[in-house]
């Protein structure tokens, strides 16, 4: 379920409020220009399903995102508990960052946190499958996929680059509790 927790962004980065309802979600998000939408996420992936498989079972949506957003290509991020990288992944997306290109993705299965820093706020926002985030370029956010990720996500970029991350240094990351995964 999809879920959003606010935090201060200056010490002691309390804690403001938690949300679980998609449209209050959503409408908390707006003013910063985030958005959020739901999706179905109805294809059951296999094990061995690859990105080719996943683009094809979704061609329809990413086309669509494609052309409303003006998106040239488009990857598969898929994490699951036993992959090799999974602790240096982890450990990339844990820092703050910002993107020339906005960061669009929909999850078509399991979960992740975006903690996404805005007027004075980090949202720690919970996505789930059938979420589609679109952050707008430039959005201070870390991603945190917690111990043992399992997650899916079609990310879309304008750039055929795909993701180029400027890491701003702060160490704000450090101080928010980190995604604990699923139960």
């Amino acid at each position: 379920m999809t879920a959003l927790t606010q935090y201060d962004d200056k010490p002691p980065h309390e804690a403001r409020g938690s949300w679980d309802d998609h449209a209050a979600i959503a409408a908390l998000l707006e003013p910063a220009g985030i958005g959020l939408e739901r999706w179905e996420a109805n294809v059951a992936l296999a094990p061995d399903a690859t990105d080719d498989d996943i683009m094809q079972a979704y061609a329809g949506d990413i086309e669509r995102l494609k052309a409303r957003g003006g998106y040239r290509s488009c990857d598969i991020a898929r994490l699951t508990p036993d992959h090799p990288e999974r602790e240096a992944m982890r450990a990339k997306f844990l820092a703050e960052h910002v993107h020339d290109d906005d960061e669009v993705r929909f999850f078509v299965e399991g979960a992740g946190l975006f903690y996404i820093r805005s007027g004075g706020v980090v949202h720690a926002l919970l996505c789930t499958a059938g979420d589609l985030i679109v952050l707008p370029a430039g959005t201070p956010h870390w991603f945190d996929m917690g111990e043992r990720p399992h997650f899916t996500a079609i990310r879309l970029f304008t750039t055929p680059d795909g993701w180029v991350a400027r890491f701003t240094g702060d160490e704000i990351a450090r101080a928010i509790p980190l995604y604990q995964g699923a139960a």
